[in-house]
């Protein structure tokens, strides 16, 4: 994601947390409040719960990979922040692409006739007769 597509102050975290709508499901939540930048901003957290930092930092690229092909969908003007639930550390790229679009469209944010979510990134040509 873009810089100014991040959400990085903790007070706009706590606000998206205490003044927002929340919706959830087995993987994520998603916390959604209106905002006063022109931008959709989104934050991700991603606790101890979910696991080792290996698997946390795998989640939250995966996550952000998501939002990022997301935003240009998005309307303008929210902070979103999306919480993993500890399920996400087993969960495919597909699985928590499938999520991600699920409360964005339960939050009215994600339009119904969408893409449907993006299966993993290819891996480049030749990429897998290296790592062999």
């Amino acid at each position: 994601m873009q810089p100014q597509h991040r959400l990085r102050e903790p007070a706009a975290f706590e606000r998206a947390r205490r003044r927002g709508r929340t919706w959830g499901n087995a993987l994520l939540v998603l916390n959604a409040v209106r905002a006063d930048p022109p931008q959709t901003r989104c934050g991700l957290v991603v606790s101890r719960r979910v696991g080792k930092a290996v698997v946390r930092n795998r989640v939250k690229r995966r996550l952000r990979e998501i939002v990022r092909r997301r935003l240009p969908g998005l309307p303008a003007g929210w902070d979103l922040v999306l919480n993993a639930r500890p399920a996400a550390a087993a969960a495919p790229y597909p699985g928590l692409a499938g999520a991600v679009d699920e409360l964005l469209r339960r939050a009215g944010l994600l339009s119904a006739d969408a893409p449907p979510p993006v299966s993993a990134p290819a891996v480049a040509p030749g990429a897998a007769e290296a790592q062999a």
